[in-house]
């Protein structure tokens, strides 16, 4: 059987979105920053459309694909899968992601889940041995490998939602593959950083290390044949070409000589999901976000909900009672997340209790202005460093906006490369809970309803965000770096609607963060003394972190667009 686009899966008919009332009061306060982790460079500013990415040159394929006529969306897709060329470390074909998009026109959102999903020989035990989950078989190898929906979802995008055919869309990342490209300072990190495992695995190696097995270095070209033929292929057949036939076997032969189950019939029966977007209501806008199996926006919403009663800008942008309000906010969220939270085709996520004005009430009257408090009062779980993952936002002439999160999981996924398609395999079966209360490698805990089963998606972090100001965006936002995804995002978020911060300015300001488990505060670098000392008084467990995830976010301003790349991790903004 061919792709067929009619057999998608469709989930956004089956009741109305998740909707929750907050404070409508309007922040009209504007206050200077105070602590900044990175120098604020000068927003790039543009009227016709703005794309922000990690890597310059992918956010120029953004603009390119505006500038030929396409929207927003093509824009996005032309973007992502530039990513993955220029940033393999992050993303690329061989993962899978999320696509959030807002049409004023019509006043619709879409969310388009490409999540990938567990081959159909999973089982809930298959990384026990001995009665333990063992982490070495989910985090590299085999089978860490989940189907890849990258090209699945990205095809449907354009041809449901763009102007232009996909071969045009893709071409720039089949030009950058095949001409090569210097190689960036973040995947030099990357590739040093993770030298000892590349060298493990001889396909990907071959790429990224030199015959003596020193790691390619920043400003080196690199260029990937196998992978711009394949991407040729796609442009030429569409999903087919990689679902089905000569890369569908060498996927899995790579897969299975490294110990993994995928099969060529678990590539060609991947169909991307539509989703019912999460909305919320935060000071008087409306967020946009992406539901289940994304912990990302009902996390996101449940912190604005608690804290939509208190005003921030009284207490002071990152003063230690602001901080620790968004801390406890924080852990009880996250507490939810790791008992509740899974893939909704396979479980019941309870959203409208979490997202409902009494609970937020309920949870915002327990915390304690002058301590925190033990694991155990956060949840009811049962007992129990920034690489794979991009985030991109894009805005075109028509006010259409898209926010797009990618991810291979951790850097370089599972280290597996199909040698002939040049394909870089994700290693998303770590997403799951391997054995409830078992940390993965972000240090999540999960219950069973995150537990390993045949095609069923692992829960992810990744939160794609639009907000609405009188049904026009007014911030597009993600990010990467697994569950801190969540709270940069947030405090982005509330450094812009709360602070009434320049876009550049709310993307570079210090974060804090806190997921329940470990109990541990992680603070950035510009987060000082005084502040920590006060929260360590507070009874909270202060960690210096030098990154805390990398956003990338588009302002909607009365000028036109702005756009901001966060100097955590690099990357651009380029408009029109």
């Amino acid at each position: 059987m061919s792709w067929d686009e009619r057999t998608i899966e469709r989930q956004d008919q089956k009741g109305p979105s998740t909707f929750f009332s907050a404070s409508l009061r309007l922040c009209v306060c504007a206050v200077g920053i105070s602590l900044v982790f990175h120098g604020v460079a000068a927003a790039e500013l543009a009227t016709h459309g703005m794309v922000v990415s990690e890597h310059a040159l992918a956010s120029a394929a953004g603009v390119e694909i505006l500038q030929k006529g396409g929207n927003a969306i093509d824009a996005a897709a032309a973007t992502a899968l530039a990513v993955g060329v220029t940033n393999p470390t992050s993303c690329g074909i061989g993962g899978g992601g999320f696509l959030l998009a807002y049409f004023p026109g019509t006043q619709r959102a879409v969310a388009l889940d490409y999540r990938e999903r567990a081959p159909a020989a999973a089982t809930r035990e298959m990384f026990i041995r001995d009665g333990k989950a063992d982490p070495a078989l989910s985090r590299s190898g085999g089978l860490a490998i989940a189907v890849p929906g990258e090209v699945a979802g990205l095809t449907h995008a354009v041809r449901r939602y763009g102007r232009l055919p996909f071969a045009t869309v893709i071409a720039p990342a089949v030009r950058l593959a095949r001409d090569g490209f210097p190689i960036g300072a973040h995947l030099a990190e990357s590739i040093a950083h993770n030298r000892d495992v590349i060298q493990t695995f001889p396909a990907l190696a071959a790429v990224l290390l030199h015959p003596d097995g020193s790691p390619r270095a920043a400003g080196e070209p690199l260029k990937q044949p196998a992978l711009a033929h394949t991407l040729e292929n796609i442009a030429e057949q569409g999903p087919d070409a990689f679902y089905r036939g000569a890369v569908a076997a060498d996927i899995v032969d790579a897969t299975r000589t490294a110990g993994g189950i995928l099969t060529v019939e678990d590539l060609a029966q991947y169909r991307p999901t539509a989703r019912t977007p999460l909305r919320g209501g935060y000071r008087g806008h409306e967020v946009l976000t992406m539901p289940p199996p994304s912990s990302g926006g009902g996390v996101l919403l449940e912190i604005l909900n608690i804290i939509a009663r208190d005003d921030l800008v009284a207490l002071g942008h990152n003063s230690p009672t602001t901080l620790h309000l968004l801390v406890e906010a924080m852990k009880h969220a996250f507490a939810d997340r790791a008992e509740v939270y899974g893939d909704p085709d396979f479980v019941s996520v309870p959203l409208p209790r979490l997202l409902s004005l009494r609970y937020a009430t309920a949870v915002r009257d327990s915390i304690s202005t002058r301590t925190t408090f033990d694991r155990d009062f956060y949840g009811a779980a049962e007992p129990s460093r920034d690489a794979g993952t991009s985030h991109l936002s894009v805005i075109d002439a028509d006010g259409n906006a898209v926010a797009v999160t990618t991810t291979v999981n951790t850097a370089f996924g599972s280290m597996v490369l199909a040698p002939q398609s040049g394909v870089i395999l994700n290693n998303e079966m770590d997403d799951f809970a391997a054995q409830p209360g078992v940390p993965n490698v972000f240090g999540l805990i999960g219950a069973a309803a995150n537990a390993v089963a045949p095609h069923k998606r692992p829960l992810s972090s990744m939160t794609p965000t639009i907000v609405l100001d009188h049904n026009r965006a007014m911030l597009i936002a993600g990010g990467s770096g697994g569950p801190v995804i969540i709270t940069a995002t947030l405090q982005t978020l509330l450094n812009v609607v709360d602070f009434d911060f320049d876009v550049n300015a709310a993307v570079a300001a210090s974060r804090v963060h806190d997921q329940w488990v470990p109990e541990v505060l992680a603070v950035e670098p510009g987060i000082d003394v005084m502040t920590r000392t006060a929260l360590e008084r507070l009874g909270h467990h202060v960690r210096e972190v030098p990154n805390l995830a990398a956003v990338q976010a588009v302002r909607v301003t009365a000028g036109g667009y702005t756009g901001a790349a966060d100097p955590r991790k690099g990357g651009a903004a380029q408009g029109w």
